[in-house]
């Protein structure tokens, strides 16, 4: 009877450990679930109730549900508010993500003294409060409109400029951590056939870059979308974005004496819709460039 080796329990594969049970993962995505959907469910009940009743907070569904989105358009400019809000946040993103890319480049192709602090530094200004921005930045727009004699406060540039002073560090630091991930001998390949560095930029690294350019290009969109402090200091009636032509809604009071919350609510659904139609065409970018930027360091 030959003896037989003893046997030896395969070691099992190890699982990475969890930061939290999966339980309670599971009920922190619940809660987060429940405290977005609410408040989007409510927004879209109020804008299908009458302003004498969404003005008090309360859900009604008598009479016909999409008056408020057919009297939002004759009640203010909404199509010029939207428009306005495309054109300035649109070319603010456009600007921020091309010259964020030339930026990112150099930074992480070229060791310099300095580099890793001028990225921390990028990152940084995303911490700084608005509101402490504004009135230095409406000073030095008044100053020099009135000193060069041009028009400034009012028109595209200078709310353009001002969401490319968010948007730019923020494209700068993303595209910077995903172009780590871009192998360098793609770089010396472009050199061999005669590319200089812009042409390998364009040619080269903006097709492989293109989730982290939809990433950077989504952030730096929502700045000039959603923002209302900048908009009401620095435009004009006549390129008002989406954001302060809502408030109209809010001080524009119906023949009740009642704020118009219904079509606020209404204009607020439909401020949405272009925001969410995005992440759902480019999500599958924004998904890849959000985790090729997390899993490399700067």
């Amino acid at each position: 009877m030959s003896a037989s080796a003893p046997r030896t329990r395969s070691p099992r594969l190890s699982q990475p450990d969890r930061i939290l049970p999966a339980w309670l993962a599971r009920l922190v995505v619940v809660v987060l679930s429940v405290t977005t959907l609410v408040p989007v469910g409510y927004m879209l009940l109020l804008s299908l109730s009458p302003d004498t009743r969404a003005a008090l907070g309360e859900v009604s569904l008598d009479g016909p549900l999409l008056h408020n989105y057919r009297a939002m358009w004759s009640d203010a400019p909404l199509a010029s508010g939207i428009l306005h809000t495309v054109i300035i946040a649109g070319v603010s993103s456009l600007a921020s993500v091309i010259l964020g890319l030339l930026a990112a480049y150099p930074l992480t192709r070229y060791r310099f003294r300095g580099r890793k602090v001028f990225l921390q530094t990028l990152i940084g200004t995303q911490t700084v409060p608005g509101t402490t921005l504004v009135l230095p930045l409406f000073a030095v727009f008044s100053w020099l409109q009135t000193t060069l004699g041009v028009h400034l406060i009012g028109g595209y540039g200078v709310i353009i400029f001002t969401y490319m002073t968010f948007g730019l560090p923020l494209s700068t630091w993303l595209l910077a951590g995903y172009l780590q991930t871009v192998p360098r001998e793609l770089d010396e390949a472009a050199a061999i056939d005669g590319c200089g560095p812009l042409r390998t930029v364009f040619r080269v690294i903006l097709p492989l870059s293109l989730p982290a350019i939809v990433v950077a290009f989504v952030f730096s969109f929502l700045v000039g979308w959603n923002d209302v402090l900048f908009a009401s200091v620095l435009t004009k009636s006549d390129t008002q974005p989406l954001a302060i032509v809502m408030q109209g809604f809010a001080n524009t009071q119906a023949d009740s004496g009642l704020p118009l919350y219904g079509e606020l609510m209404a204009a607020a659904v439909i401020s949405s819709l272009p925001v969410v139609v995005l992440y759902l065409v480019f999500q599958r970018y924004l998904v890849q460039g959000l985790n090729a930027g997390a899993m490399s360091g700067v």
